[in-house]
């Protein structure tokens, strides 16, 4: 959970499947390169006859062999059970953390939710056991406020820690041990992130640039320069060979991997960039911006497909759902928003929050949006209708962020300022 299955084909072909909500990502080794490939399974529902649906795929793909058949039926009969779980339960508050003597920065999860990260401006990223709520061990180290953080999901056995003291540091979950610190950047790291095939961690910083790292080495191995103002948004494709950096000079700039080589700049927007994000399928890119859009972009020419409007406010996130068939934005002015990223049509606004919102995220099945809010509450709601489910309340401050975890039936709600996290049992 995610699932992983190794298979060795040939004596020059090793092929890694891994399998989630609603996709295939097939890693494979050929002739010494390695390469990926992805399948959508954007149309699997409770109703898809899936031995069907293998055989279209086994034409298509001749990775996946006859003798290999039966496994990949059973990874999309597991995937096909969760999305037909019923979501129709309340979240009740399972434990308030009180172990930062800062505020908190952000909050994540491991894919499998058995344990998540917090972290803070005392200067430390903590770990914590899902199960009991207690804190497996403090991450300490860094000389700054401990700001951009994050699991190499779907492994789960490494860290990444990005701080205002300009490194970023790569840690052991199982013993704690730094790694690596990754020093290079002139100004704060504000956001990094794993690429899916945790072999490289991109940290994008205030001094303008990114810069990707070999995890295993250590080493810098490509700078990303070009931007002209401040890089607060990055964000890996789900093959590895492409990554996105949003930067407050109003662009969004698409970067081949392996090059260095800047592919399209997006511009557009007419104020400073707040999250982007690939779709599952690596066919399109959604920003978000200070000039109260979003735009949606073909990731393979760099044009722009649309320009979502609607927000009287700044837009402070944006995002797709696993399916990559709809896309949800969070405002200043308190409302979200969700559309067909086919149409581009609004489907659905979400209104009740008394403050502006600062994180939007849907569950893995789709079902349900969580947002968080300065209102001191976070809120899920069903995406469709726009309807309110449930309020989660009890912060005595903002709430800066929120996640879910894989299964969808654990949420994390970072209380900012208050020093405090809380997490939600399904």
């Amino acid at each position: 959970f995610p699932i992983l299955i190794f298979y060795l084909l040939d004596s020059q072909l090793i092929l890694v499947l891994f399998c989630f909500f609603k996709g295939i990502i097939l890693e494979y080794v050929q002739g010494g390169e390695v390469k990926t490939k992805s399948i959508d399974l954007l149309d699997l529902s409770a109703a898809t006859d899936v031995e069907a649906l293998v055989a279209d795929i086994r034409k298509a793909e001749p990775l996946i062999t006859a003798s290999r058949k039966d496994q990949v039926v059973h990874l999309i009969l597991r995937l096909q059970e969760k999305l037909g779980q019923q979501v129709d339960h309340k979240f009740y508050l399972f434990k308030v953390l009180r172990a930062h003597i800062l505020p908190l920065t952000n909050v994540a999860f491991n894919k499998s939710g058995s344990c998540f990260i917090t972290g803070s401006y005392d200067r430390t990223c903590k770990l914590w056991d899902t199960a009991s709520g207690e804190e497996l061990r403090s991450l300490e180290g860094h000389r700054n406020v401990v700001y951009a953080i994050a699991f190499n999901n779907p492994y789960g056995d490494k860290i990444a820690t990005g701080s205002f003291d300009k490194t970023c540091k790569l840690w052991s979950v199982d013993t704690g041990k730094c790694y690596y610190t990754f020093r290079g950047h002139t100004a704060e790291i504000v956001c990094l992130s794993f690429n899916l095939q945790s072999t490289l961690v991109a940290t994008g910083s205030m001094d303008t640039t990114a810069k990707l790292w070999d995890i295993q080495t250590g080493e810098e191995v490509v700078r990303l320069t070009g931007h002209s103002a401040e890089i607060i948004a990055l964000s890996f494709n789900t093959t590895g060979d492409r990554i996105i950096t949003g930067s407050f000079d109003h662009t969004v700039a698409v970067w081949d991997v392996g090059t260095g080589r800047r592919m399209h700049t997006l511009i557009g927007h007419r104020a400073e960039i707040s999250s982007a994000q690939f779709n599952w399928d690596c066919t399109l890119i959604i920003t978000g911006s200070m000039d109260k859009t979003c735009m949606l972009w073909n990731a393979l020419t760099g044009k722009r497909v649309a320009t979502l409007t609607g927000h009287d406010d700044e837009v402070l996130d944006v995002c797709f759902d696993y399916t990559g068939q709809r896309i949800a934005t969070a405002s200043a002015d308190g409302s979200a928003r969700v559309y067909d990223a086919e149409t581009k049509k609004c489907i659905s606004k979400l209104e009740g929050h008394g403050g502006e919102i600062s994180k939007i995220c849907f569950n893995p099945q789709g079902s349900r949006i969580l947002t968080a809010s300065s209102d001191k509450t976070a809120r899920l709601w069903e995406p469709q209708t726009g309807q309110c489910i449930q309020i989660l309340e009890g912060h005595t401050d903002e709430i800066f962020s929120c996640a879910f975890n894989y299964k969808g039936n654990i949420i994390i709600t970072d209380g900012g300022l208050a020093f405090t996290g809380r997490y939600w049992y399904l």
